[in-house]
């Protein structure tokens, strides 16, 4: 990984993951993968190596993962998914190259051939939005609770009533401030 960048937010969800890479989208944003090869770093972290990356395809790869943003949204707050979104997601799925393998413990990985390219790596990243927007998988899309964040994530818990799209970061921000709005309410004197 490179210094000076800042962490990648990492999920169970590949397709939510990667709309994690632009996050605090409404306030002060945090590009997670501001260069070609950080994108790179990203897919190999997720398991869709690739040897390089263009700017152009950075740009595909920001492209895909603000139509899958703005679907998954869509979904989750049961609105019509926006057909710009929908053609990009399933353009980006379409020219996608990879096989769906299974592991020995049972798990499907999917894997890119020894010349694979970014938009090989994109075509996952899609067919797996395309999977969850869709409703295939057990779980359903939520939005963070964060005001500033309100990242989609797909919600496996068992009661499907996680607030946060991830408690480390959104979840103990918001905690913390209202327990310092709790605290100024009620101030008690140290003793």
């Amino acid at each position: 990984m490179h210094a000076g960048f800042p962490d990648f937010r990492l999920g169970n969800v590949l397709a939510t993951s990667f709309t994690g890479t632009l996050s605090e989208r409404h306030g002060n944003a945090v590009e997670r993968i501001p260069t070609p090869h950080r994108l790179i770093d990203w897919l190999a972290v997720n398991g869709l190596a690739v040897d390089s990356c263009t700017t152009a395809q950075l740009g595909l790869a920001r492209e895909l993962r603000e139509s899958i943003h703005a679907a998954a949204t869509a979904a989750a707050i049961q609105d019509a998914l926006p057909a710009s979104a929908v053609q990009v997601i399933n353009d980006r799925s379409a020219q996608g190259r990879a096989a769906a393998t299974l592991t020995p413990e049972g798990q499907r990985r999917w894997r890119l051939s020894s010349a694979s390219c970014v938009e090989d790596a994109l075509g996952v990243i899609a067919a797996d939005a395309i999977s969850i927007i869709a409703g295939e998988r057990d779980g359903k899309l939520a939005l963070c609770a964060s005001p500033t964040c309100q990242a989609a994530f797909f919600d496996t818990s068992q009661s499907r009533t996680r607030k946060w799209c991830d408690m480390n970061t959104c979840g103990n921000r918001q905690k913390k401030a209202r327990f310092n709005a709790n605290q100024h309410k009620n101030p008690r004197s140290a003793e």
